[in-house]
């Protein structure tokens, strides 16, 4: 004979289902601890402190029926009163018996937000949203045994150079490479900028700066009337991209400078530009953030260095922009000033 709502009300019964079948799913593990230890302790004013934990667990299992309906005959008639044995087992905790576990229901799962995975390749061509992370390899470059570069490497014109470089296997960066990335623009051009290295656009069609963070370029050039074929040259630290846009190693990055002081040699540009925490710390030997090293005329192979923003990063930091474009400004008043020079020695 099924009991009256209020008695279960009135015997607490019916509120701790309640908390145990939807409080548990809206607060989680913690709401279902807090109703056990209730269940277990017998909290000051709750009725039912004196129910068995086995006979609770087969309570949890069937919700009560509504006024003047029947029980299944599977559950066991609840008594309207505690007798002496059952308060003697609350005292104990009990082992559930048998039929519980075929009829207790199976509680509710809480689903977990997937982790962002770190092994996720990044979705653009460059290594530059990590412009503001301290680095480690560059700095240590020099002290890398590699093979001597010949000193025919330092009379060779703009066609044997790339081909030199199209047939490099000085690292193991050339075993995977879809094509080497040479450099692009104007070869008699008074600004050089350089990059870190190819990432998968620039691998797959063997030119820098061919993505978004490629765009982002063009529009940059533009605002100071330059383009990537007129009066800049472009070219990569690395003329191979590293496995999964990973930054390349010391022994890496050593193996290929000499391909691009080659390349500074027959420019011979008036000011470089640094695109990058990591080219910026390549050229300039150095393990400081790009932070530090932005807002200061520095020097590569004689030539005036500005470090800015990578333009991939850029993509991803907007507010950077303005400082990208202080850093653009102090390039252009470098150059105007080394052409400026320029023109006072020759006169």
């Amino acid at each position: 004979m099924a009991l009256h709502e209020s008695v279960w009300e009135e015997l607490g019964l019916a509120p701790r289902w309640v908390r145990r079948g939807m409080g548990q799913e809206a607060a989680g593990e913690a709401a279902a601890s807090a109703v056990a230890l209730e269940t277990v302790s017998g909290g000051a004013g709750a009725p039912h402190a004196s129910a068995a934990p086995g006979d609770d667990e087969r309570k949890r299992a069937t919700p009560p029926h509504a006024e003047g309906g029947r029980a299944p005959a599977s559950r066991p008639t609840l008594p309207t009163q505690p007798t002496p044995a059952e308060n003697s087992r609350a005292t104990a905790p009990t082992q559930p018996t048998s039929a519980a576990p075929a009829s207790r229901p199976t509680p509710p799962t809480r689903s977990t937000p997937a982790e962002p995975s770190s092994a996720t390749p990044p979705p653009d061509d460059d290594f530059a949203w990590f412009d503001d992370l301290p680095a480690h390899a560059p700095a240590d470059a020099r002290a890398v045994p590699v093979e001597p570069v010949e000193a025919s490497l330092q009379t060779l014109d703009w066609d044997a150079l790339a081909e030199r470089v199209a047939a490099c296997e000085r690292c193991r960066l050339c075993e995977k490479r879809t094509n080497t990335v040479f450099g692009v623009g104007d070869r008699q051009a008074d600004w050089m900028l350089i990059g870190e290295a190819p990432g998968e656009n620039e691998d797959r069609q063997g030119e820098p700066f061919v993505g978004q963070a490629g765009k982002l370029l063009d529009n940059m050039l533009r605002s100071l009337t330059l383009a990537r074929d007129t009066n800049v040259y472009i070219a990569n630290v690395i003329k191979c991209r590293p496995p999964g846009n990973r930054n390349p190693e010391p022994d890496e990055v050593a193996r290929c400078e000499p391909y691009l002081q080659r390349q500074v040699a027959l420019v011979k540009p008036k000011l470089i530009v640094a695109l990058g925490r990591f080219a910026a710390q390549s050229l300039l030997k150095t393990d400081a953030s790009i932070s530090s090293l932005r807002g200061r005329v520095h020097a590569y192979e004689g030539v005036p260095v500005i470090v800015t923003y990578h333009p991939a990063y850029l993509l991803r930091s907007l507010p950077d922009k303005a400082k990208a474009w202080t850093d653009l400004c102090l390039a252009r008043d470098t150059w105007l000033k080394a052409d400026t020079d320029a023109g006072a020695a020759a006169g």
